[in-house]
């Protein structure tokens, strides 16, 4: 369900909800969590959301490339801050402004 999310990232609503809706029935087979709420259900196997999944694994990605653990040019994706004013972080990007509500939830920006 996960694999290489980052790429082709759902955005769309209906999406999102027809990814969650698997996970959401895959809790419901789980011996004695049948009638337990969704949210309850996700606590005690300990999982978390598409949603929330989705975005610690941009952000586990984004750092890989930013660090040179993956072998990517990070140019492709990212362009670093130019701004001197990081509050003594070197790792700051830039983002670019977007017109296209597509383009806004692209893995690079």
């Amino acid at each position: 369900m996960e694999f290489c999310i980052q790429a082709w990232s759902p955005y769309l609503q209906k999406d999102i909800n027809c990814l969650e809706s698997i996970q959401h029935k895959a809790t419901k087979m789980v011996r004695g969590l049948r009638d337990v709420p969704y949210d309850g259900r996700l606590k005690a196997l300990g999982l978390y959301s598409l949603q929330q999944r989705k975005l610690r694994g941009d952000l586990i990605e984004m750092f890989k490339i930013i660090t040179d653990r993956e072998k990517i040019d990070e140019c492709q994706f990212f362009t670093r801050s130019a701004s001197s004013h990081l509050r003594g972080h070197s790792l700051k990007l830039y983002k670019p402004q977007t017109t296209r509500q597509v383009r806004q939830n692209f893995f690079s920006q």
